[in-house]
């Protein structure tokens, strides 16, 4: 494990939101309906309050684009952007143990809005990668028709991909170019 697991977690969620959007012409938006959000947020083990209803989604779904320039900025202007979403939500960590995860940080009340429980928890995880100097582990996918973004968990520091099936792609394509020359 690279990070403690709560910061595994948290990176995974955030890259898999980021990753509802399509950015780059390929896919559709995947999170559209409260009905997937709802499926998003089971998958993704975001626990606490949800509204459920049309302004959630909205503000979950506007937090996308913010969560991406995360991916792309150096670190000064990371740290500075980190730093204002903990301080826009009155960021207090704490520790807790819920749902047999186990010791870990919350920064933000269960209740507050989803928007900001998922703004902060992106935010902390984010701050453990700053800290740890392992920046070179957030990534866009490396297919040239796809701009998902991906957290390189791995130990050597290889994966390129997305999960999206980018990869399967990619070598499909390289095999069949060996196979014509």
């Amino acid at each position: 494990m690279i990070f403690a697991r709560d910061t595994e977690v948290a990176m995974a969620a955030a890259a898999a939101l980021v990753n509802t959007e399509p950015t780059s012409g390929i896919g559709e938006d995947t999170l559209r309906t409260r009905e997937e959000l709802a499926r998003f947020l089971d998958e993704n083990g975001w626990f606490g309050s949800r509204a459920g209803d049309a302004a959630e989604l909205d503000t979950v779904r506007a937090l996308r684009p913010r969560l991406r320039q995360l991916w792309n900025l150096e670190e000064a202007e990371l740290v500075r952007t980190l730093n204002q979403i903990l301080s826009e939500a009155e960021a207090l960590p704490q520790l807790v143990d819920h749902d047999d995860l186990g010791w870990h940080i919350h920064a933000v009340p269960q209740d507050a809005p989803l928007a900001t429980r998922m703004a902060v928890e992106a935010a902390m995880a984010f701050i453990d990668v700053v800290r740890s100097g392992e920046l070179d582990r957030l990534k866009t996918c490396a297919a040239d028709d796809c701009d998902d973004v991906v957290i390189d968990l791995s130990r050597n520091r290889s994966r390129r991909f997305c999960e999206s099936g980018c990869g399967n792609r990619e070598n499909v394509r390289a095999y069949r170019e060996r196979q014509r020359g």
